[in-house]
C-alpha cells in the first residue's frame, strides 16, 4: 500500500492572512490544500490519503473533501503541538489502515500545491529500490554556514554540492514510525523535518530532483508565485500546448 501523508497544520503565521491558515487560502475559489490533494488523488499509485489538520479545523476540511468528492482521504487526523509531533500522530494513523510491513508513506506539505504526478511515482519507485527517497532542488545560490554564536561566516559550500530538501519525503513506513518512537523515548522533540530524523538514527537517505517551482507557501510572495504558475498553466491549456 502506498499511503499519502498531508501535513496541513501549520497557523501561517508568515501570512499576515488576519488568522486564516495559509492552507486554507484560495486561489480562483480553490482552496490551496485541494490543488496539493488533486495530485495525490488522481495518481493511481496512491492507495490512501491521511491529513494531519489543526483540530478547529478538521470539520471545515471534512466538508471540503466531500465537496470535492476525495475518495482516497480515509482519516484526518488532529495535528500536534509540534510538527515533529502532528506527523507522528499521521504516522500513527497509517499504521491503523496499514497491511504490510512494506507499505511506503509519503510525507507532503498542504502548502506544496505545485507537485505533479511524475514526482509522486518517482518517490515509490525509488522508495521500493533505494528504502527512502528526499525530493530536492539544486541550491540556485551559494550556501554559506555561520559560527554559531556570532555573524560571522565559517563555511562557504560549493553550490554543485548543495540541493534543498523539498517534499515529499518517503519512506516505508515501518523504518519512518520506528525513528520517531525513538525520539519520544530520547525526549528529543526539535527535529525540523522527517529526513533530519531519519539521519540523525543512522539511515543513508536518497535523492531525486523534483520540479523548481515545487515551492512551500509560506509568505505572500510565495502565494503570487503560486497564481502566477497556476496562471501560465492554464494559459497552455487553453492554446492546447
Amino acid at each position: 500500500m502506498n499511503i499519502a501523508l498531508i501535513f496541513a497544520g501549520g497557523i501561517g503565521k508568515r501570512m499576515n492572512t488576519s488568522g486564516i491558515p495559509k492552507q486554507f487560502l484560495k486561489l480562483y475559489g480553490k482552496e490551496i490544500i485541494i490543488y496539493t490533494l488533486e495530485h495525490f488523488e488522481n495518481n493511481k499509485e496512491i492507495d490512501s490519503i491521511i491529513i494531519v489538520c489543526l483540530k478547529e479545523k478538521v470539520n471545515f476540511l471534512e466538508k471540503l473533501i466531500k465537496k470535492y468528492e476525495f475518495n482516497k482521504v480515509k482519516m484526518i487526523v488532529n495535528g500536534g503541538k509540534t510538527g515533529q509531533e502532528s506527523i507522528y500522530n499521521g504516522l500513527i494513523a497509517a499504521e491503523k489502515i496499514s497491511d504490510s510491513s512494506d507499505d511506503i508513506i509519503l510525507i507532503h506539505d498542504g502548502v506544496r500545491p505545485l507537485i505533479n504526478s511524475e514526482i509522486i511515482s518517482k518517490n515509490i519507485e525509488t522508495v521500493k529500490l533505494m528504502g527512502n527517497c528526499i525530493t530536492s532542488a539544486p541550491a540556485i545560490e551559494t550556501i554559506v554556514r555561520l559560527d554559531e554564536n556570532s555573524n560571522i561566516i565559517k563555511d562557504i559550500y560549493k553550490r554543485s554540492e548543495c540541493y534543498m530538501a523539498r517534499a515529499p519525503q518517503s519512506f516505508f513506513l515501518k523504518e519512518i514510525l520506528d525513528v520517531h518512537k525513538k525520539a519520544i523515548q530520547e525526549n528529543k522533540q526539535d527535529f525540523i523535518d522527517s529526513a533530519s530524523i531519519m539521519t540523525y538514527y543512522g539511515h543513508t537517505l536518497n535523492i531525486i530532483v523534483g520540479p523548481s517551482e515545487n515551492i512551500k507557501i509560506t509568505t505572500p510572495s510565495d502565494f503570487y508565485i503560486f497564481k502566477a504558475i497556476q496562471d501560465m498553466k492554464e494559459s497552455l491549456n487553453i492554446l492546447g500546448i
